[in-house]
């Protein structure tokens, strides 16, 4: 028997006896509810004891959370340390989801040994009430959850100094999904302010899908402690289930939408063979078109059945995510509202609506799933037209293998800056040197030069050369060498707009008799006229009036065909990852000889014909069909970059088009090419056309083919919000633009050079198109063979690009006969 180890060697268990074993009281209360911790949790507990900061890469369900707030505990450990306030820190990326994460923070509290019993957790969020906010002033709990707006609220306190005194440890939840926004610059910011404050800060990011770690970790710690921060992947098996729904019989020229309900009765087979299922859309429109119709199919499911998008009142959000977890629901219709948070045990399957449009969000959706112990996560693909069932193939293969994408990093987002700066001054002051290596501590400012720094503080200061005669941009002043808050109603004010989320205009919907639905945009709404019907939170609705700030509505009783609102930014690009996934899966299932998958063989009849009438594309290849239609001349092309990127290629070719000669173009495009269509002769040799791929002059001629100026303008909305240039509260995001929009004139007019206007540009140019994706692309481009082909009717790849096209430029009714007959006439073709 070896000998036991000397008394120094001996550990305490985490709030408990001395015992060989550190983690005796952890495993123990692993082991009462029939679980035992993984290596990677251990893992976890042992790095942060020991004071390590870093970044816990696991995927959904396998107990990510567990891992760092356990040791957080463990941490706790110290006599010397324990019972003096706020110690640990949970930033979550959404406030919904906080009440949740402090439940499940709560859970392995009572089944610890004391003192970590008598820990306590609190929330503190924009929904958390002033009474509340007071009553955490008096007495802070030991671990705080928050948001990283309200995380910045609390740096901004006089108080800040004192609130964080003892701080040991900040956990941030999420932190792929913070990462490459403004919101994550925003919690960088934050975290380099705790670290000023609590140098020996432990730090750490927990993520589920993520293939940039060493990125994301220097993005959290900072780079200069990037060397050091641990990066711990969870090597738990995980079983995922993928399948594809697949029609019959399956169309050789699809459009987007097609399909529309036809694989309902699949879908409600799907539901029904599962205890708990959530259905996945990638836009709200199309989750309250799927709730209505699940609904409506099924009747008997009404009690049970729920819808949860972001614009749909919190209340009734929170009664659909309370009756997942209690096991009620047989069906959650959701968007990306539900992709996050604590996972919910009952869910047995997922169904994805549309393709996923990236790897990492098919296995975050797919992770939701399956989390008793011994469980198959399982998701089902449900396509909305035949291209997708490539997309989903090709997700699940690539994500099989363990490829997922990267999320990078914004950097030097001046607004975020200026906000920044006025929050440190409005808590105690700083000194303009040491505040400036703490800002460039961090990954987004590493680089930040100085002359960016000096006019960061001189918009601070003064607002600017244009703006300097007017006191309110005057929000900082200098005394005695240190830069302070010019007075307690500027920092006031300031804190109402901490921030950087950014949305379109929007009001609210309130029953006529009271209690409230949620938010539509303001462009649909201005739409209708009083009695006119439309669905929205899973209810037929009839618009009775419309103030300007409130559409107040009745339920409609009507059998009249319902409009769905639209909001802006949903439909989402495929992702580069997934479009050279998708380009491997045709060439291999092209092959002589290929055994394709299920959705590959439900597909080839569409791929033979495209490759008898055209061209079958590849990643070497730029394939660029040209066909003359009735209406004139019809090109097509093929990078498979994104529909946002695809938008930017047609507008620059077309730009560049009319630039030699003066014509009337119109685009059209989707996530795997684009249409210029016209009456002229489009260009007929693959020269022609590489040249117009040039990548010389591409900034400039993208800016000559927007409407830059009117974008950026009303793009300045935000980041004059942002930067304190304008309020928001108390205001119509009418009266916000039209204050926005005269700032930027004056600023345009009278200081030029302004760093926002700069940015503001570039922000358009990368929201309109990916920028930085569409200059990868023309990069691409150039190294590519161009194959042009002559094309005697569409093909089946330029058809559903095409039915974009026609889309847009008839009625409803119009438009679907014209689609329709089209591919019932290239149908006939194809049979020849």
């Amino acid at each position: 028997m070896p000998p036991r180890p000397p008394p120094a060697a001996r550990r305490r268990r985490p709030g408990g006896h001395a015992t060989d074993d550190p983690w005796a009281d952890f495993r123990e209360w692993f082991t009462g509810r029939g679980w035992q911790a993984f290596p990677f949790q251990e893992a976890v507990w042992e790095a942060m004891r020991a004071g390590e900061s870093g970044l816990v890469h696991a995927p959904t369900g396998t107990g990510k959370t567990l891992a760092a707030w356990l040791g957080a505990i463990a941490r706790l450990d110290r006599p010397h340390e324990s019972g003096v306030g706020l110690r640990v820190v949970w930033v979550t990326p959404l406030r919904a989801l906080a009440a949740d994460t402090v439940a499940a923070l709560e859970a392995p509290l009572p089944g610890l040994s004391p003192p970590a019993r008598a820990l306590t957790v609190a929330l503190r969020t924009g929904d958390t009430s002033a009474a509340d906010r007071r009553r955490l002033r008096q007495n802070w709990p030991t671990a705080l959850v928050t948001t990283p707006e309200s995380l910045s609220i609390l740096l901004s306190l006089d108080t800040a100094h004192e609130i964080f005194a003892a701080l040991d440890t900040v956990i941030v939840d999420e932190w792929h999904e913070l990462l490459s926004t403004k919101r994550g610059v925003q919690t960088e910011l934050a975290l380099a302010r705790l670290r000023s404050l609590r140098p020996e800060l432990v730090t750490w990011g927990l993520s589920a899908t993520l293939a940039n770690l060493g990125q994301a970790a220097a993005a959290l710690v900072g780079p200069s402690r990037a060397a050091t921060a641990r990066l711990l992947s969870a090597a738990v098996p995980r079983t995922l289930q993928i399948e594809t729904l697949i029609p019959e019989p399956m169309e050789r020229f699809p459009w987007a939408g097609h399909m529309g309900m036809r694989l309902l009765p699949q879908v409600l087979a799907a539901i029904e063979r599962a205890a708990t299922s959530l259905v996945f859309t990638n836009t709200r429109s199309q989750a309250e078109r799927w709730y209505d119709a699940i609904r409506q199919a099924r009747p008997d499911w009404r009690s049970r059945i729920a819808l949860h998008h972001g614009s749909v009142d919190r209340e009734l959000r929170t009664a659909a995510e309370q009756g997942l977890k209690r096991g009620r629901m047989k069906c959650v219709v959701a968007t990306s509202s539900l992709d996050l948070g604590v996972d919910f045990g009952p869910v047995e399957q997922v169904l994805q609506v549309g393709s996923p449009k990236g790897i990492a969000r098919l296995l975050q959706r797919a992770g939701r799933s399956g989390h008793a112990p011994g469980a198959v996560g399982r998701l089902v693909c449900v396509p909305t037209h035949a291209l997708e069932l490539i997309e989903c193939a090709a997700a699940r293969d690539a994500a099989a293998v363990g490829t997922v994408e990267a999320r990078e990093p914004l950097t030097d987002p001046l607004d975020c800056l200026a906000q920044h700066l006025v929050s440190v001054a409005c808590s105690g002051g700083f000194s303009e040197a040491n505040l400036r290596a703490e800002v460039r501590s961090t990954l987004a400012f590493a680089n930040l030069d100085d002359a960016s720094w000096r006019w960061a503080m001189d918009f601070a200061a003064r607002g600017g050369p244009a703006l300097a005669a007017y006191p309110d941009f005057a929000r900082i002043k200098e005394r005695f060498g240190r830069w302070y808050v010019a007075s307690p109603a500027i920092a006031r004010r300031h804190r109402l707009g901490i921030g950087t989320i950014a949305g379109d205009a929007t009001v609210e919907v309130k029953w006529l008799r009271g209690g409230r639905l949620g938010t539509v945009e303001e462009s649909f709404v201005s739409r209708l006229n009083e009695g006119d019907r439309f669905l929205f939170a899973g209810r037929p609705l009839v618009l009775f009036r419309f103030d300007g700030l409130t559409a107040w509505v009745k339920r409609s009783r009507s059998q009249a065909p319902l409009q769905v609102p639209r909001w802006n930014g949903g439909r989402m690009p495929l992702t580069t990852l997934l479009s050279d996934a998708v380009l491997d899966l045709i060439r291999d299932t092209t092959r002589p000889g290929a055994r394709p998958a299920p959705e590959l063989a439900a597909v080839r009849p569409l791929l033979e014909i495209q490759a008898r009438w055209s061209h079958i594309p590849n990643r070497d290849t730029l394939l660029v069909e040209r066909w003359r239609g009735r209406d004139g001349d019809h090109a097509f092309v093929f990078p498979f970059a994104g529909r946002l990127v695809h938008e930017g290629l047609a507008s620059l070719v077309a730009w560049r088009l009319a630039s030699r000669r003066p014509s009337t173009l119109t685009l059209a495009f989707n996530d795997w090419g684009f249409e210029i269509a016209g009456r002229d002769p489009l260009p007929d040799s693959a020269r022609a056309w590489r040249r117009l791929f040039s990548p010389v002059g591409l900034l400039d001629d993208l800016v000559g083919c927007l409407n830059a100026t009117e974008m950026a303008r009303r793009h300045f909305r935000e980041i004059a919000r942002v930067a304190g240039l304008v309020r928001s509260g108390g205001r119509t995001d009418r009266q916000t633009q039209a204050s926005a929009g005269l700032i930027f004139d004056v600023l345009a007019e009278h200081d030029a050079g302004n760093k926002l206007l700069d940015q503001a540009r570039r922000e358009v140019l990368e929201r309109q198109f990916e920028f930085r994706r569409l200059v990868t692309a023309v990069d691409r481009i150039a190294t590519r063979d161009i194959r042009f082909v002559e094309t005697p009717r569409l093909s089946p790849l330029a058809f559903p690009i095409w039915a974009e096209f026609i889309q847009a430029r008839l009625s409803t009714k119009d438009w679907l006969q014209r689609i329709t007959d089209m591919a019932g006439e290239l149908e006939r073709a194809a049979r020849v």
